[in-house]
């Protein structure tokens, strides 16, 4: 007896050397898998991120990188994305044959812009359209009742998507007119973001559910129905299509300026946004973006609505080149950030940039200084109240260094929460879409961009932009280099994980 009570005693003592090992290699052992496993499966700016997470807290940081780390979404939406891609291209060229459609396709081209032109078609696969027209609108209730009126105007059917929408004071007043057109025959669909319209979508799906709207999540999180994403892969892209003739698009949610945040109704604060009302055969592309969200939810192909061009002649609603660009998960050449990157190398006298959130690559953040320090006037436009602590702390990080290399920084006064997203180029390009300036927007978000390559549009949102800088207040770097250590070391540690958030 006295033999197996001393075995018995050497196989814990073995047993808890053994797990005493195991935990104490363990932290280390996770940090070299780390060196050999992330900068392989991650661009360098990501892998930079997760080497420090995995480095500083291993367990959490692997955690946190089994359950994030993949920017790319699953195999079979990845697989929809590429039909849809050679759907759309096979229409476009089957379009392009079509004699009546010569001058949509081929419209004058201005010799500067060619390669920007060419660029964007290569990343997104729409091609520049003519006989185009864009109405902005930065008034908030205004650009909602535009959207309401135009889909009381409705004959066939009516497309709704939005990251955030809610059934408030604001956003009924779209789901009313939704329940409207619907009543009357005409056809209604919407796609809301799940994630980001988790506390606004039960009351809302209700509403639509009862008054026969057909609606979809966009990348629902469920791990138990088979649809597993990355939980922080959101759909951010905000579409109206009307009978195929009319579009929205831009930065504003279906939802109270406030976004019914109990701090900014305290406050007094309140979002401004910049909306799109484009007309022409534009709107077909921005159709194309939205059946192809719809095929990603349903696996429905919405036909000959996606493509009427086959169908019927597009309507010229004026003399603007307009072109889309989609970009996301689903595009993995980071569409979005190539666009802007170019646009400013692009650039020769004027440059300006609005945005919420400005956490730039390397790129563009050089993009930017080489096009200010060659004598391009650069400015960035950018709200002066932040809503996001972690990310509005990364941006500071880069003001420093921009100013030093002459851009102009422009933060817009309390109480507005600039929520606009738009860029401006010479006085030839305007840009207006859903994307924001940061690594979100570029690698996690699927973003819509509409690009005019027009004048007229150019002033039209140069009135918009000079209206901000009358209300905002230009950034001194003298002043800026004052500002305490606690706020640059905060500042510091934010940029690092800039990627992550």
């Amino acid at each position: 007896m006295e033999g197996l009570a001393n075995l018995w005693q050497f196989i814990q003592e073995w047993i808890s050397w053994i797990l005493f090992t195991f935990f104490a290699l363990l932290p280390w052992l996770l940090r070299l898998a780390g060196l050999v496993v992330i900068p392989e499966q991650q661009k360098k700016h990501y892998a930079h991120a997760w080497l420090l997470l995995a480095f500083f807290v291993p367990v959490i940081g692997w955690l946190l990188y089994l359950l994030l780390g993949s920017p790319k979404l699953n195999t079979h939406r990845r697989a929809q994305q590429k039909y849809m891609d050679g759907l759309i291209a096979q229409r476009v060229n089957e379009a392009e044959q079509r004699p009546e459609l010569a001058v949509l396709f081929a419209p004058s081209l201005p010799d500067q812009y060619e390669g920007i032109i060419r660029l964007n078609e290569r990343l997104g696969g729409l091609p520049i359209f003519g006989s185009n027209h864009i109405e902005l609108f930065p008034d908030y209730l205004g650009a909602l009742k535009r959207i309401v009126e135009r889909i009381d105007a409705a004959q066939r059917y009516v497309h709704v998507q939005y990251f955030m929408f809610a059934d408030d004071e604001s956003g009924s007043l779209v789901v009313d007119a939704l329940l409207r057109a619907q009543q009357r025959g005409v056809k209604t669909r919407v796609l809301v973001d799940h994630i980001g319209n988790l506390r606004f979508s039960r009351p809302l799906v209700k509403r639509l559910s009862e008054g026969g709207v057909e609606w979809k999540y966009m990348l629902p999180f469920s791990i138990f129905q088979g649809q597993w994403n990355r939980p922080d892969l959101r759909n951010h892209r905000k579409i109206v299509v009307i009978d195929g003739e009319i579009g929205f698009t831009g930065s504003q949610n279906a939802i109270n300026n406030t976004y019914n945040k109990l701090a900014t109704i305290k406050q007094g604060i309140y979002y401004e946004e910049v909306v799109a009302e484009v007309s022409g055969p534009v709107v077909l592309q921005l159709e194309a973006v939205f059946v192809t969200d719809w095929y990603a939810e349903t696996d429905i192909l919405l036909e000959p609505e996606a493509f009427p061009e086959l169908v019927r002649q597009p309507r010229a609603a004026g003399e603007m080149l307009a072109q889309v660009v989609p970009s996301g998960p689903g595009h993995e050449m980071r569409n979005n950030l190539k666009l802007f990157i170019a646009l400013v190398h692009e650039a020769r006298r004027k440059v300006v940039i609005i945005t919420p959130y400005f956490v730039p690559d390397d790129a563009l953040l050089a993009a930017m200084q080489i096009a200010a320090q060659r004598g391009v006037q650069v400015t960035l436009i950018v709200s002066g109240i932040a809503d996001q602590f972690l990310v509005s702390r990364a941006q500071w990080s880069f003001y420093e260094e921009l100013l030093e290399a002459g851009v102009e920084i422009c933060e817009v006064d309390p109480p507005v929460i600039l929520h606009a997203k738009t860029m401006s180029i010479d006085d030839g390009i305007a840009v207006i879409g859903s994307s924001n300036m940061d690594m979100r927007s570029f690698e996690l978000n699927l973003e819509v961009t509409t690009i005019w390559y027009n004048a007229e549009a150019v002033t039209r949102l140069r009135a918009i932009e000079a209206s901000y800088i009358a209300r905002s207040q230009p950034m001194d770097l003298k002043r800026w280099r004052q500002r305490p250590f606690r706020k640059r070391f905060v500042e510091n540690i934010a940029r690092l994980f800039a990627p992550l958030v």
